[in-house]
């Protein structure tokens, strides 16, 4: 989710450079497929508007290897606020979706593991989603074949102060069975973000040779790096757990950056070949 802007779907993760997973992390918006002739040999799946969260890790190159499939490697981000981060978790708040026909979609809330990889023998990093909980049990297992239904909570509030200065504060609690779940609570403070435009392939780490295609706007602000020395987190916390990804944050795993994206908008269109 993040960088899937590459926030990636998932940082602004994820989905530049893995701006999630983590993708993406929230605002991305994909145009209207009347302004890309293009895409007229391509099959529309939808449009939405999010707001999106992103936190960014370097976890054990062990562990990650366990969950790439045959024919991929992991591909850290080299560059910018994520640079070092090997997965994201996105944390997406879908606020409006449209069907291909315009007909409005029931929303949801998702939390999205991926990770910047790129096919053995090429040099193009793409986001792969390998895991994710979302809040509604018909959108499960989902587009990449692996989300689990949860129960979950998410609060958001934001502050302006008289001089301007504007603050978030946030709590995403996702809660799962077989005692899986995903909290995070972070406080931070904003400050001015650029409206951006990208297009991207996010694939699944379950169906490896299936993607769809993500046009994006969106307004990423990264609050926290350890790359660039951007901090403007007053209070951060997180806990995952699930048995099939317990490895990889098992406490040796580093936060490399945080990015919110209050405004992010995407349309998704699957190739003309797919077969979904």
């Amino acid at each position: 989710m993040d960088e899937p802007g590459r926030v990636f779907a998932f940082q602004g993760v994820h989905m530049a450079r893995g701006k999630l997973l983590a993708v993406g992390a929230a605002a991305l918006s994909f145009v209207a497929a009347t302004a890309h002739p293009a895409l007229a040999q391509e099959k529309l799946v939808g449009t939405y508007g999010d707001f999106r969260t992103v936190l960014s890790f370097k976890v054990a190159d062990a562990a990650l290897q366990k969950f790439i499939p045959a024919g991929w490697q992991s591909s850290p981000f080299t560059t910018g606020p994520s640079k070092g981060a090997n997965v994201s978790l996105v944390l997406i708040d879908t606020l409006t979706g449209q069907g291909p026909d315009g007909k409005p979609e029931n929303t949801a809330q998702t939390a999205v593991l991926a990770f910047p990889v790129k096919k053995t023998g090429t040099e193009a990093t793409v986001p792969m989603v390998f895991a994710g909980l979302v809040s509604s049990a018909d959108k499960a297992p989902g587009p990449y074949g692996v989300y689990e239904p949860a129960k979950a909570t998410v609060v958001r509030s934001t502050r302006t102060d008289p001089d301007g200065k504007s603050s978030a504060d946030e709590s995403w609690d996702f809660s799962a069975g077989n005692n899986a779940g995903i909290s995070v609570q972070l406080q931070f403070v904003h400050a001015p973000a650029a409206r951006t435009k990208q297009e991207t392939r996010v694939y699944s780490a379950k169906m490896p040779d299936f993607h769809r295609i993500y046009r994006i706007e969106q307004a990423p602000d990264v609050v926290r790096s350890s790359e660039t020395g951007v901090d403007r987190v007053q209070k951060v916390a997180f806990k995952i757990t699930a048995s099939n990804i317990a490895p990889l944050f098992d406490g040796s795993e580093k936060l490399v950056s945080i990015t919110s994206v209050p405004w992010y908008t995407r349309q998704v269109s699957l190739p003309s070949d797919s077969t979904q």
